[in-house]
């Protein structure tokens, strides 16, 4: 078997490029240095040439944030530049494993979101990432999409990272309380998705790691494992000003997995333990 891998830069690319390694899979981890995403024939020639059993298509515009000003660029990355990979991926008959996000969903409640549940983005990041999966289900019948949520990885920038750069430079820090959701460690995402992309269990699924918490509970923790002082003061998503709407509820219950026999990922705080030996 054969696989490509889209933004193998990031932090999510990066780490299945890794695990397919270990497991003697041949791969090849490409970003925009070798094709425009955005470029149809671009993508077209290059999956084409190479000609992959699969896509895993983890580029995407992901600055939540920034997506509310630069519409165009966050659609055309995450929307048009999914259709080109969608297309490429029909074009030879490889599967697709598309990363999606818990975006997709309005974030309201606190019932954990399953994958048949009603969609209804708040910001303009979920909007594209919605699209992006219509995109994929548009052109192939051989696709994984898989919905994730607040990954942390050794490659790139991270929650995680954040606060323990913050930690060690101030006494106390402000974070938001009313935001629950679970951690994902990128290691044990690649790992599933590895299992994943060699089987022919398509569908939709939900993957984080085991686990709801707050955002202050989870720094809190950070600094608990870091043993930092850092005290963490719990403020409400209304004191805490964003361009981007956030979802209050970001829990992905996870029985699609347990239904097509995947095995779910560890407990958010082993992950977290596992991921400060990494970083150290």
């Amino acid at each position: 078997m054969k696989i490509l891998v889209t933004g193998v830069n990031g932090q999510l690319g990066h780490d299945v490029v890794a695990e397919l390694s270990v497991r003697e899979i041949s791969c090849k981890g490409v970003d925009i240095s070798d094709f425009d995403l955005t470029n149809e024939a671009a993508v077209s020639e290059y999956i084409r040439e190479y000609a992959p059993d699969a896509v895993v298509h983890c580029a995407a515009f992901t600055a939540v944030d920034k997506a509310e000003e630069a519409k165009e660029l966050a659609f055309s990355v995450n929307v048009t530049g999914t259709e080109n990979v969608a297309r490429a991926c029909k074009e030879i008959s490889a599967k697709m494993v598309y990363i999606s996000t818990d975006y997709v969903f309005p974030g309201e409640g606190e019932t954990p979101y399953e994958v048949s549940d009603k969609q209804g983005p708040k910001g303009y990041y979920g909007y594209t990432k919605l699209m992006g999966e219509e995109k994929v289900k548009e052109y192939l019948t051989d696709y994984f999409i898989v919905r994730t949520a607040w990954v942390f990885g050794v490659n790139g920038n991270n929650f995680v990272k954040t606060m323990l750069r913050l930690g060690k430079e101030k006494p106390s820090l402000t974070v938001v309380c009313d935001q629950f959701g679970s951690p994902t460690y990128c290691p044990d995402l690649a790992f599933l998705l590895c299992d994943m992309v060699v089987t022919d269990r398509f569908g939709t699924y939900h993957a984080t790691n085991e686990g709801f918490i707050s955002w202050a509970e989870f720094a809190t923790e950070i600094m608990q494992q870091a043993g930092l002082a850092t005290k963490i003061i719990p403020v409400s998503s209304e004191e805490y000003a964003s361009k981007a709407v956030r979802p209050k509820n970001s829990r992905l219950s996870k029985s699609s997995l347990d239904a097509a026999g995947f095995t779910r990922l560890p407990p958010w705080q082993d992950a977290l333990a596992r991921y400060m030996n990494e970083l150290q």
